[in-house]
């Protein structure tokens, strides 16, 4: 199982373009597209016993989550992955090994540009909802390739079904830990 592998979300109009052009996020939509992912972290979410990320910071335990985080970010994909379905038409859901990614795949939304991702991202945050803002808004080009591992937690990067999400435990599912464990 290949470890900590990504693919490339922008989507370009040729092979020479992909070569030469540099992600600048300003162009999307212009110069380029670019697949619309929401990333949720356990870490991001306060817990009542660990505290906030920049707490666990301080206390040198870098992202570390506890399982009370982790279905904080399960239930907040949840969440998102109902509002988004009211909107958009083609979500899938994929286990990232510590979170989760909520992938927009609908044609149209491909091109859309820094500012209409911005948009909707922030509609999203002022209705309270947690994520790292910087990857659907166009910020990050890179994800986290199904199927491979991620090598932070030892756990397999799995697609999952919209119906597997509330009864999802990364624990003791087997199809995420690797056959080397």
């Amino acid at each position: 199982m290949p470890e900590s592998a990504y693919y490339d979300r922008n989507v370009y109009k040729d092979w020479a373009q992909a070569r030469r052009i540099e992600n600048d996020p300003t162009q999307l939509g212009s110069s380029f597209g670019q697949e619309i992912v929401f990333d949720i972290d356990p870490e991001n979410f306060t817990c009542p016993i660990h505290g906030t990320l920049e707490e666990k910071m301080r206390r040198h335990q870098g992202l570390s989550f506890c399982r009370l985080e982790f279905q904080l970010a399960q239930q907040e994909a949840a969440q998102l992955t109902e509002i988004l379905s009211r909107k958009f038409s083609d979500i899938s859901l994929v286990y990232s090994g510590r979170g989760f990614h909520i992938h927009i795949r609908d044609e149209e939304t491909a091109f859309w540009n820094r500012k209409k991702r911005l948009a909707l991202v922030r509609s999203l945050t002022r209705r309270g909802f947690v994520m790292d803002e910087w990857v659907p808004s166009g910020g990050m080009r890179l994800i986290r390739l199904p199927y491979s591992l991620n090598g932070l937690v030892s756990r397999a990067v799995i697609p999952l079904a919209k119906n597997e999400l509330g009864v999802f435990d990364p624990i003791t599912n087997e199809r995420t830990i690797p056959r080397f464990l």
